[in-house]
């Protein structure tokens, strides 16, 4: 089994990377890595709940596949968390510089 970083998650860059480092290309590039991140989450979570749900009912008897799909929804859930954490926080530092 290989493991896939940060890059291989299906998630694009973050921001787009062009000569044109316009506040709205700015933006837009993070609006993307935002819906594509919270896209990415709401997958997970849903292989979760149908993995729970066959588990359930017993079409699948594989108890380590269900709690693998399950953690895997948890861990991408938190690292979203983060990642909104931390934007707000760099956001609030902007508001509070002085110009």
């Amino acid at each position: 089994m290989e493991i896939q970083g940060i890059s291989g998650a299906g998630i694009s860059s973050s921001f787009p990377v062009n000569s044109d480092n316009s506040p709205e290309t700015v933006v837009e590039g993070a609006g993307k890595f935002f819906k594509e991140l919270v896209d990415k989450v709401n997958d997970l979570s849903q292989k979760s709940d149908q993995a729970i749900q066959n588990l359930a009912t017993g079409e699948n008897r594989n108890l380590h596949e269900t709690l693998i799909a399950v953690e895997k929804a948890s861990i991408s859930f938190l690292f979203m968390s983060q990642v909104r954490n931390k934007a707000l926080e760099a956001y609030q530092e902007v508001m509070r510089m002085s110009v």
